[in-house]
């Protein structure tokens, strides 16, 4: 995620990187060019008169402008639900410490377990979220291999929470109620997993971006016909801007669909994993 401040539209106003300009640019250019071709033709050899083509062009424009509106609305929702489970995901790490931190303390050595185990479910969720290999560090030898039997590391991490919990109310240092108690933050975190992994792995309905996009592009293509009686050379610049800020709003809705795949404006989950990490490091015991 692009860091920047709300306040100075100078920064903002020249960004290149995240805003996808490259791609918008492209992509305008094309009907741009078509409607270079356009005007050249009703200028110089055949003149395209289109009877009520601006009215026609200005209803489906209100139309089209509903569906982009509704495809950006539905791209922010996924990603702000996106920040707000891993913003559940830090209060659920930092209550599991603290919990484990008081219950646990006669265990420095199940302490210790315990909350590696924490600080390597927010990474081991952003390898899953990212498709990347999860590398553990800092876990005991036992606990890599059971983690690594698994298909899915970050419920094979909280099984193991689990693991370690269910060992200490075995030996009676634990209490049933508190084990329950502490446990329900480890379920807290295997269902903010499985949340993250029905926005990243459920997109918008295909019928309903290919009808957009069908919708969008014959839109852009026959802008000329309904301008250039009108405006004449001045069709090439007018389209050209439309047209950017057209298919920018549609981009802007596929960049931020998935807030998870790592792009310039997804979440900073790198960032979010570290101060997971420090925040539980501090209840770990001494050495």
């Amino acid at each position: 995620m692009i860091d920047y401040d709300p306040h100075k539209w100078r920064t903002t106003f020249f960004a290149i990187k995240g805003s996808m300009i490259k791609v918008i640019s492209l992509r305008s250019l094309f009907v741009t060019l078509g409607a270079i071709g356009l005007v050249v033709i009703d200028l110089y050899f055949v003149k395209f008169e289109v009877p009520n083509a601006a009215i026609v062009h200005t209803m489906v424009g209100t139309s089209l402008g509903l569906l982009l509106v509704f495809r950006t609305n539905q791209s922010y929702d996924r990603w702000w639900e996106g920040r707000k489970l891993w913003g559940s995901m830090v209060n659920t790490c930092r209550n599991l410490a603290r919990a484990s931190s008081v219950h646990l303390a006669h265990d420095p050595d199940r302490l210790r377990r315990v909350l590696k185990l924490t600080q390597a479910f927010p990474a081991a969720s952003t390898c899953i979220l990212r498709q990347q290999a999860w590398a553990p560090v800092g876990l005991e030898p036992d606990d890599v291999e059971a983690i690594t039997s698994h298909n899915h590391m970050p419920t094979a991490i909280a099984q193991r929470i689990t693991f370690h919990l269910a060992a200490e109310r075995k030996l009676g240092h634990l209490p049933d109620m508190v084990f329950t108690q502490i446990d329900q933050n480890n379920q807290a975190l295997v269902d903010i997993i499985g949340a993250c992994e029905r926005i990243h792995k459920t997109p918008l309905p295909f019928a309903y971006v290919v009808h957009l996009r069908r919708a969008l592009v014959l839109y852009c293509a026959t802008l000329p016909l309904a301008l250039v009686a009108s405006f004449g050379w001045a069709t090439v610049p007018i389209v050209y801007g439309l047209t950017y800020v057209m298919l920018g709003i549609e981009e802007i809705g596929v960049e931020i669909e998935d807030p998870f795949e790592g792009d310039d404006n997804d979440l900073p989950l790198e960032r979010i994993t570290d101060g997971i990490q420090h925040s539980v490091a501090s209840f770990l015991p001494p050495d």
